[in-house]
């Protein structure tokens, strides 16, 4: 009996699953053209208040909708079939965007196929950016067309989708607010900075200041290592082998050669042309006496070894034509600025700044960003990423209402088949 029904001609109303893929790779089309004909999306182009104003509008629009007793398009576009559909479509721009390196900046002077397709830059691609501007849309719909009749047992969906839909809009209309910048301050109590400059170079005065009172390192011993003097690769080349030094005395073996560090200074200066000594000061560096001893031949050299930095001259110790001992600059093990934050109302902050442990200040957050490399441990300036996100609390609250929902989705089901076993 059902094989001889007649089957629903396209388009006809109510729309399935049918016309909603056609309409969502006709979506996708649309972005494709923009893509083509303009270049990649401008969040600039959408900035306070045209997201509000652009983004509120759509979701009213969609409520007015909702209104219209019987409205066919909007059960559609509440139903499960766009959805799945739009999801899907997020689903493979994300797996391309996971296989396809993602670049920032201006377009090189010969750009690829994935660069003027947009896959090189997924997020702010106009495929993308309509796919996500639909699925708010469609979350929206189904969340208003749930509360026409709403019902306490379907709290879960409510957390679970309201909060989806808060951080989707934040996330979303919110990144053409964010900005970043680098301020680079210099380690003076009394000289706040608040410049940074644009991404044209242009000076920029922010509503923050930053006050650098010190910058502190600490930092990794030294590695020894041997090097081709006419190519200056570590041996062996395939795999290269550093020693690290320490404060007593050490004996390792490369490639062929018994190296033992007789002196090891951590703070150093020439004393001569090829001597070092010790002494605490601005421009001092790591040095070592080392003696270096062929094991076939059992031929054997002493010298020193320095790194160098930017106050002196680095010192190798060349062990024959062919090959020199040479000492690596310390690595940084860790770095922090001790700084004071002022806001333009008044608001003061102070904070002892690292890597990973940044300094949330209204809308701002300031990241420890970098220093002086030549200078190391002596660096006079400390570089900082600030970051201005105004919507980043509100895409906050929607995670966390997602989260609950989440958790309580999983207590409903679990409880149900609690339920279902005790029945």
């Amino acid at each position: 009996m059902a094989d001889n029904q007649p089957k629903k001609p396209i388009w006809q109303k109510p729309w399935h699953f049918t016309e909603t893929i056609f309409i969502v790779i006709g979506i996708y089309l649309v972005g494709m053209m923009l893509q083509l004909s303009v270049g990649t999306f401008k969040f600039t182009s959408l900035a306070w208040p045209l997201n509000i104003i652009f983004g509120g509008g759509s979701l009213l629009f969609v409520f007015l909708l909702s209104l219209r007793k019987r409205s066919a398009f909007y059960q559609w576009l509440a139903g499960v079939p766009f959805s799945v559909m739009l999801i899907s479509a997020l689903i493979i721009q994300t797996i391309i965007m996971g296989i396809t390196p993602q670049v920032s900046g201006a377009l090189s002077t010969k750009p690829g196929v994935f660069d003027i397709i947009g896959f090189t830059r997924m997020t702010s691609s106009w495929p993308f950016i309509l796919i996500y501007f639909f699925t708010i849309i469609a979350l929206f719909a189904a969340v208003l067309n749930r509360l026409k009749s709403p019902k306490w047992r379907d709290y879960a969906f409510y957390l679970n989708h309201t909060g989806l839909l808060i951080f989707l809009f934040a996330s979303g209309f919110g990144a053409s607010d964010m900005k970043r910048y680098v301020m680079y301050v210099e380690e003076r109590a009394d000289l706040p900075e608040w410049r940074v400059y644009s991404e044209n170079k242009d000076v920029l005065e922010l509503p923050i200041a930053i006050t650098l009172n010190d910058f502190v390192m600490e930092e990794y011993a030294p590695k020894l290592t041997i090097i081709e003097r006419k190519t200056g690769k570590s041996i062996p080349e395939e795999t290269p082998y550093y020693f690290q030094l320490a404060d007593k005395t050490q004996e390792t073996e490369i490639e062929g050669w018994a190296v033992k560090v007789d002196t090891f200074l951590t703070d150093a200066i020439r004393n001569s042309d090829k001597t070092y000594k010790e002494i605490k000061m601005p421009g001092a560096c790591p040095a070592a006496k080392v003696s270096v001893k062929e094991i076939k031949t059992g031929k054997k050299i002493s010298g020193w070894v320095c790194c160098g930095n930017y106050a002196q001259l680095y010192m190798p110790l060349n062990i024959n034509d062919t090959y020199s001992l040479v000492m690596t600059r310390p690595e940084a093990k860790r770095y922090a600025s001790d700084i004071v934050v002022i806001s333009e109302s008044g608001e003061k902050k102070s904070a002892i700044l690292e890597v990973n442990k940044p300094l949330k200040m209204g809308s701002w957050t300031i990241y420890q960003y970098g220093y002086d490399t030549d200078a190391g441990k002596a660096s006079m300036y400390s570089s900082f990423e600030l970051v201005y996100d105004p919507w980043l609390n509100a895409v906050y609250f929607g995670i966390i209402l997602c989260a609950i929902g989440s958790l309580c989705l999983f207590w409903i089901g679990n409880k149900k088949r609690k339920d279902a076993k005790n029945d």
